[in-house]
């Protein structure tokens, strides 16, 4: 119950943050649409994979009156500061293992030895275009798509409205009060779901985890919910079994069954409320999946 709250405060945090990047285009949003767009889109992320990922930003801009292409910029922009936020947690979990002195096993070994290196790169690939589009929006603009004029006129015209649009979302951080307000809904998300995780890892008497212990597991298992398949998963239930029996010794049975309820809570346990959501405003799911596709051409 306690870890059901945890995870649907979740989607409150993710529905005030998306205000506050709301706010240079409109000045008092509804925290209702935001919410209720939030819950459908994260039931249509579960249901259609990725290609749900643009469910909400289409409904936030049918419901707020702004353009959609501002809201798609506003998606990415939460996020980088979700996968800021993950990669902070994974730095935690490098640096506990390395003075731990933890035994890791062959798997989990060969993905620290890629993926460190990496998601530093991608790190300061993030904040370098964060810090360019906040202090040197348009400067930035025009140098990525000077760039980009190789690509087809059809192609380059599209990138070049992302672009543009990208400048636009990015509004709200020039304001420090704002920017303040992203990082401390960012953070407050990500203590909810440690919240919830580790509601879960004391309801499991085969798992003895601390709360730390609960950040390394999460710090890892973050990175695996970016390959989700529609449906069933993906990503995060191998990254949580890989975790929990190289890293902590977990029998594989209860790492299995562990991480199929991870995946229920921070998946699937909202899909019954955005059903009901969605047949409250009269949305029907077959539109809502053509939507997705209509939005990403």
């Amino acid at each position: 119950m306690l870890a059901t709250l945890a995870i649907f405060g979740t989607y409150f945090g993710r529905a005030l943050r998306w205000g506050v990047m709301l706010r240079p285009l409109k000045s008092q949003p509804s925290v209702r649409n935001l919410l209720s767009a939030t819950v459908i889109g994260f039931t249509a992320i579960t249901l259609f994979g990725r290609p749900g990922e643009l469910v909400r930003p289409y409904l936030i801009a049918k419901k707020e009156g702004v353009p959609v292409s501002s809201q798609l910029a506003t998606l990415l922009l939460e996020r980088m500061f979700d996968l800021l936020m993950a990669l902070l947690l994974f730095g935690f979990a490098l640096a506990r293992i390395n003075a731990s002195g933890m035994a890791v096993g062959p798997t989990l070994s060969a993905v620290l030895a890629v993926g460190g290196k990496f998601l530093g790169l991608v790190g300061l690939v993030l904040l370098a275009v964060l810090l360019s589009f906040r202090h040197f929006a348009e400067p930035a603009r025009r140098r990525i798509t000077d760039a980009l004029r190789f690509l087809p006129e059809p192609h380059f015209s599209r990138a070049a409205k992302v672009v543009g649009a990208l400048v636009q979302g990015v509004e709200s951080t020039r304001s420090d009060a704002a920017l303040l307000m992203v990082f401390v809904y960012s953070a407050a998300e990500w203590v909810l779901i440690l919240a919830c995780y580790w509601c879960l890892v004391n309801s499991f008497i085969a798992i003895n985890l601390t709360v730390v212990d609960v950040m390394v597991f999460l710090g890892f298992v973050s990175f695996g919910a970016i390959f989700q398949l529609p449906g069933i998963g993906g990503g995060i239930q191998v990254a949580s079994v890989i975790v929990l029996t190289e890293l902590f010794g977990t029998r594989l049975e209860v790492a299995t069954t562990f991480a199929f309820l991870v995946w229920i809570m921070t998946f699937v346990v909202v899909v019954p409320a955005g059903v009901v959501v969605a047949l409250r405003e009269g949305l029907e799911w077959h539109n809502l999946r053509q939507i997705g596709r209509e939005v990403a051409l």
